[in-house]
């Protein structure tokens, strides 16, 4: 056991989302303990933050069944040198963030070794896998929770939860104008601008990416269609069709992908569909963006894949359409595993799914198009988009809509972030 005044704290998070609350509530209880260390799974900015990594966020982080089954010698090897750093140097205490595949086994090694457990961002155990209440009924001291249904389903059901707010309705505004921004990347500030959000991990990239690429290609297409004329000469195409598009495409990366790694992908995108557009196609762009929330608030509008990040499309403001597609099999076993308790509302698409999209899930109504598997294509994307670009009833219902969502996840008082520090403190003080 170390010292009250230098206490050893674990953290894990295993994602882009967690790997920035994870970063928050290290420069928090830094500020509050300054002897403290911090240890466990994290990402690039937990480990700017101050934490001592022991495993590597981005080496860990996969999705669905078979992917997971794919990924099982790496997670497992990576999981093993977790629980001998909790064996070899007891922490304090130790806050979990999401990730519930690594989090709830680790949870359990904790529990062994004396060490209590806060449980930051709920894994979504009302939307499936409910046989794992019981683990934390056995293994977390508390959980705290960012949505407030989860509050009312964890005390149906015997857990201790509190609704501390969502962490990203703290985040400062953006203060860039659209000038300015403009500027700093190259952008057209005439054109329409659209945000293309495909996923913080490869897998959920190389799985959406493709249709939001021939998105972009579509509109370099029409441009220059439309401005391709017969002359003396013959057939006549513009030298610079981009030049001509109607639009801009934002692309945002997350700090687990690697700016130069997905400009590859995007030339090999790009190499595919000069097969069957010509070489106008070599012109196409995406302009690769650092900050997420600063593209969607300059853009119209924005296409999200499913996760966190639909949560902070909702919080912009903007409207946007969220995209999702997995394998086969993963997504044959969510439809079958997914079941949302009674008490939330949750109408089913014409196609017969469930609503995945958190600000759907909050508002209890289709408030945001869903676009899964064999319906998320460029086309229908395009369709979706041309309802909410424009000024018009359709844009403002959704933007109405998601000033609620907001509203819902604000709460007054200490931050999410500050509330976790509380209860680190009181544990510790315990």
């Amino acid at each position: 056991m170390s010292s009250p005044q230098q206490p050893r704290i674990f953290l894990s998070a295993g994602e882009a989302s967690g790997d920035a609350y994870g970063a928050a509530i290290i420069r928090e209880l830094a500020s509050r303990l300054p002897g403290a260390s911090f240890t466990g799974l994290g990402g690039v900015q937990m480990e700017s933050a101050g934490q001592q990594r022991v495993v590597r966020a981005e080496d860990v982080a996969v999705m669905g069944v078979t992917e997971i089954l794919r990924h099982i010698p790496r997670i497992y090897a990576s999981y093993r040198r977790l629980v001998a750093s909790i064996k070899r140097q007891r922490p304090d205490v130790a806050i979990l963030i999401d990730f519930p595949d690594v989090n709830f086994r680790l949870a359990k090694h904790l529990k062994r070794a004396g060490v209590p457990v806060i449980w930051f961002v709920s894994p979504q155990l009302w939307a499936w896998k409910r046989s794992r209440l019981r683990w934390v009924q056995q293994r977390v001291a508390k959980m705290m929770v960012i949505f407030p249904f989860e509050q009312t389903f964890y005390a149906k059901r015997g857990v201790q939860a509190e609704f501390v707010g969502h962490p990203l309705t703290e985040l400062p505004p953006i203060t860039s104008t659209r000038e300015e921004y403009a500027e700093r990347f190259g952008l057209d500030p005439a054109k329409t601008w659209i945000a293309l959000l495909p996923g913080s991990r490869w897998k959920e990239i190389r799985a959406n990416l493709p249709a939001l690429h021939e998105l972009a290609m579509s509109d370099l297409i029409a441009s220059t269609a439309a401005h391709t004329t017969l002359g003396w000469n013959g057939v006549e195409t513009p030298e610079n069709p981009a030049a001509y598009t109607s639009f801009e495409f934002l692309l945002p990366y997350a700090t687990t992908i690697k700016p130069d790694d997905l400009r590859a992908y995007i030339a090999e995108l790009n190499r595919e569909h000069l097969k069957y557009f010509g070489p106008e196609a070599a012109t196409m762009r995406l302009t690769l963006v650092p900050d997420a929330r600063e593209a969607m608030t300059h853009a119209r509008a924005s296409v999200v894949a499913s996760g966190t990040a639909t949560v902070l499309a909702a919080l912009v403001g903007n409207p946007f359409v969220v995209v999702y597609r997995v394998s086969s099999l993963t997504f044959a076993l969510a439809k079958k595993l997914v079941e949302y308790p009674q008490e939330m509302r949750t109408p089913l698409d014409a196609a017969g799914n469930l609503p995945v999209a958190m600000a759907n899930l909050i508002a209890e109504r289709r408030l945001v198009p869903e676009l899964l598997q064999g319906r998320f294509t460029a086309q229908n994307v395009a369709l979706e988009l041309s309802q909410i670009l424009p000024d018009g009833p359709a844009r403002d219902r959704q933007i109405e809509g998601l000033t609620a969502v907001r509203e819902s996840l604000t709460t007054t008082g200490p931050t999410a972030t500050e509330r976790v520090a509380d209860a680190v403190a009181r544990l510790l003080s315990a």
